[in-house]
């Protein structure tokens, strides 16, 4: 079968509905697991959708294709909104998704490449997964190939000091081929980024190791494909700084910025999906 190469076609309203649809598909793995994080999802939804269905180079029926694209999660605990697309793609049977948590399924809170399929790097502690994208993209260089490694961080994981000798070395070693992703999204499980540590200006401090910058609307599909696009010139690593809002959309979440972690109720349930829904048919 053929590759899923980059820049595959697909519209911004098409990347709209897929985010739309990782937030239901959100919603209806934690309601399995009857506790989930929710907002952390809904923050990066369109990030996941345009990575997935436009740029990252795949083969799902071949897992460990040595010349894919690699993509790893620092804030691992977004892997309930992956699984999806990682099912949807045909990594493993849609069934799994039903049994997400529950005891010997291979789909935890956390993602574990030793269990799932198209999981290119486990999750746990927050903070070692630019590293892990480093050692990606220079075993790449040394393979001669030309596959990229991804990765998705949060602004709350820049905290960690690994973070930033990861981001030293990444530009010591000119890796053109790795790119990362911060979702900006303000929050953490502490509270606000900024009165727990800030880390601002992100761009900025990036540029100043070195790194070639970017900065867009994480919720605007047309700025992360144009963004995404843009990697191909790079002449060192670059960091995309998506803007995001946590719990994007889901009004009661957008206003409460404390979901990073729980459980939706019938009453409160009904109506994110209602929501998400209505604006799916518009």
């Amino acid at each position: 079968m053929n590759v899923l190469e980059r820049r595959r076609p697909v519209t911004p309203a098409e990347i709209l509905d897929r985010g739309d649809w990782i937030r239901l598909e959100t919603i209806r793995l934690v309601d399995i697991a009857k506790s989930g994080h929710y907002s952390s999802v809904f923050s990066c939804a369109e990030i996941l959708a345009v990575l997935y269905y436009r740029t990252l180079r795949l083969k799902p029926w071949d897992p460990t294709w040595t010349d894919r694209d690699r993509f790893v999660l620092g804030k691992g605990h977004v892997a309930i909104g992956q699984y999806p697309i990682l099912a949807d793609l045909g990594y493993f049977p849609a069934e799994w998704l039903d049994t997400y948590t529950r005891l010997g399924s291979p789909l935890g809170d956390h993602p574990d490449m030793n269990k799932v399929p198209g999981v290119d790097f486990s999750s746990g502690s927050i903070g070692h997964n630019l590293s892990v994208a480093v050692g990606m993209a220079l075993a790449s260089r040394m393979r001669s190939s030309d596959s990229r490694a991804w990765v998705l961080l949060g602004d709350g994981e820049l905290n960690e000091g690994q973070v930033w000798e990861a981001a030293m070395a990444a530009s010591h070693f000119r890796l053109t081929n790795l790119v990362a992703i911060v979702d900006a999204n303000g929050m953490g499980l502490d509270g606000p980024i900024e009165e727990v540590m800030s880390v601002e200006p992100i761009a900025e401090r990036f540029a100043s190791f070195g790194w070639t910058t970017i900065e867009v609307d994480g919720h605007e599909t047309q700025e992360l494909i144009d963004a995404f696009d843009r990697v191909d010139e790079a002449r060192c690593p670059v960091l995309i700084v998506a803007r995001t809002q946590k719990g994007k959309g889901v009004s009661f979440m957008e206003k409460n910025p404390y979901w990073h972690l729980g459980y939706l109720g019938p009453r409160d349930k009904a109506v994110a999906v209602a929501e998400i829904t209505e604006r799916r048919n518009r």
